[in-house]
């Protein structure tokens, strides 16, 4: 059996120490080699130690977690771990492998992990692991949709209606916000109401696309971008 990879956790909050503590402990193919509860304490046992993998806070006091990964020249994988989302489309020109919104359920943590060894192995580039899917707050929870499930996003206010394939959600985000979060290769916005899912338009108009029988407006700003996309 290979040796278990050495993981760190950088977490002002020691519930937060806990939950994954308790979670790397279940998994024998990780080690948990140092616990510590802010940006000073991280980067001297960096300085001094080889990690693997890091699990780190972004919300710290004196250093953030941002502000860490931008100190480091050299950091392990990492996986951030935080209770906001806003920060999420930032930590990806940073290489983080994941972004674990808390509270953090096991089987979604399992999913990180999953990742890691992923991109240790060369199987998935880092920048293509962080886009299967996108954390939204709906009814004052944190979800995760998957991006291959998602049809098309409606503007409602300050909130947008997401369109998967099989229910709706409300999800308290704005159009803009989400739209930096969805990767552009797969998603457009094709109105100032509406982003979709390219691969699934069934049928296109000189003023509308059809997805799952719902006509969705082109705006005219947009038709020549969606027109080159489609053809390519």
């Amino acid at each position: 059996m290979r040796e278990p990879k050495k993981c760190i956790i950088v977490d002002d909050e020691p519930a937060a120490h806990y939950v994954l503590a308790n979670y790397i402990k279940q998994n024998p193919q990780l080690e948990l080699v140092f616990q510590g509860f802010n940006g000073i304490e991280a980067m001297d046992y960096l300085r001094d130690h080889p990690v693997d993998l890091m699990f780190l806070d972004i919300n710290m006091p004196e250093i953030s977690g941002m502000e860490l990964l931008k100190i480091i020249p050299t950091h392990p994988s990492t996986i951030l771990t935080t209770a906001y989302s806003e920060y999420a489309l930032e930590s990806y020109d940073y290489g983080v492998i994941d972004y674990l919104l808390k509270p953090i359920y096991f089987p979604r943590f399992l999913k990180a992990i999953d990742r890691f060894f992923a991109t240790e192995n060369g199987k998935v580039k880092t920048e293509d692991a962080v886009i299967n899917s996108v954390t939204v707050k709906v009814d004052g929870y944190f979800i995760e949709i998957e991006l291959d499930q998602l049809l098309f996003a409606q503007s409602f206010g300050n909130y947008v209606k997401l369109h998967t394939i099989k229910r709706t959600y409300l999800a308290s985000i704005t159009t803009s916000e989400l739209e930096k979060c969805l990767p552009e290769k797969n998603f457009m916005r094709i109105h100032k109401s509406y982003i979709v899912a390219l691969d699934k338009i069934e049928t296109t108009d000189k003023d509308f696309v059809v997805i799952k029988n719902e006509k969705l407006p082109i705006g005219i700003t947009y038709k020549r971008e969606l027109s080159d996309r489609l053809k390519k």
